[in-house]
């Protein structure tokens, strides 16, 4: 169980991350005021860089 709280921790921290290089005001906690854009937004950049993560420890 201990890996899976790491890798909650990770991402949510990537998402911070992404949401802030994008300029998305991004809240801990209920952010529901988002638009779908911003949403989409964050979590494809998210998948870009998890990719290129995988892709570079090959």
């Amino acid at each position: 169980m201990k890996d899976q709280s790491t890798a909650k921790q990770g991402l949510n921290s990537l998402k911070f991350e992404v949401a802030k290089e994008i300029g998305v005001d991004l809240k801990q906690g209920y952010n529901g005021d988002l638009t779908s854009k911003e949403a989409g937004e964050i979590g494809g950049n998210m998948v870009r860089k998890l990719i290129e993560k995988g892709e570079q420890s090959l």
